[in-house]
């Protein structure tokens, strides 16, 4: 039992008239349950972030109790219920408004193109949640794919320069968007596909498709756009693309934000 003769710092008063705007525990590792397309239910391991707003007469808030939010939810933290946990927040901390990040890595049974060979990707992906009185709810995921560049193409007698690229893409959306759908629709957009499993005749076509397709970093960005535009569930999305430069000591960036 708790010693109610115990003082509460966190509680006493603060003077000077300043709230802030988050505070809480950040990188906190736990289990979590994704939804999964295939399979139902995937298990996975987070990095999980929880903030509240202070108001300005507090001087702190209870740290422990995010990790006893976490703690009751143990094994269903899911998108689904991240609301009822961001309320759970808002009530036992005293807050208006409360915070939510879980980065989480997910992965994705991938066929090679030709030989057909299985292997498994993993993709990083982020939950953020928030809570004030409407839940806001965005999807992260972060794609890699390959870019071959179209000047070099242009310009050279044989060859072209291409590297790996990252794509990272967060919507919000009024209804359910899978994770395996977001993939699929982003990897569409770059030169080719990467694959955690390549035999050489899969190899083979891999280049042969990149090689066929050059793509500058704006390109790629530009591709994603036009593809989650055609996605009605999707209402706000953005796009970043950041190309590691295989002749060049930089990466090549672009990013776009749209809303309906």
């Amino acid at each position: 039992m708790p010693n109610s003769n115990m003082p509460d710092m966190q509680q006493s008063q603060d003077t000077r008239n300043i709230a802030i705007d988050k505070v809480g525990v950040k990188g906190v590792r736990y289990p979590i349950v994704v939804l999964d397309k295939n399979h139902v239910r995937q298990h996975t391991v987070a990095d999980v972030n929880m903030y509240v707003e202070l108001p300005h007469q507090f001087k702190g808030a209870h740290m422990s109790r995010f990790l006893e939010i976490l703690n009751h939810y143990r094994g269903e933290i899911t998108f689904l219920n991240m609301d009822i946990i961001l309320q759970e927040m808002k009530d036992r901390l005293g807050s208006d408004c409360a915070h939510m990040e879980l980065s989480f890595s997910y992965f994705i049974e991938k066929q090679a193109p030709v030989s057909g060979a299985k292997g498994l990707m993993a993709y990083e992906c982020r939950f953020i949640g928030s809570l004030r009185e409407k839940k806001d709810f965005v999807l992260e995921v972060k794609v890699p794919m390959t870019s071959l560049c179209p000047c070099s193409k242009e310009i050279s007698d044989y060859g072209a320069h291409n590297q790996r690229s990252c794509v990272t893409v967060s919507i919000r959306a009024h209804k359910m968007v899978w994770i395996e759908d977001l993939i699929a629709w982003i990897e569409q957009c770059g030169s080719a596909p990467v694959y955690s499993l390549l035999k050489r005749e899969d190899e083979k076509a891999v280049t042969e498709q990149a090689y066929e397709n050059p793509m500058f970093v704006e390109d790629i960005v530009r591709s994603v756009t036009e593809t989650l535009k055609n996605q009605p569930a999707v209402t706000w999305f953005c796009v970043e693309c950041e190309n590691f430069e295989s002749i060049h000591n930089h990466s090549a960036y672009a990013t776009l934000e749209y809303k309906r």
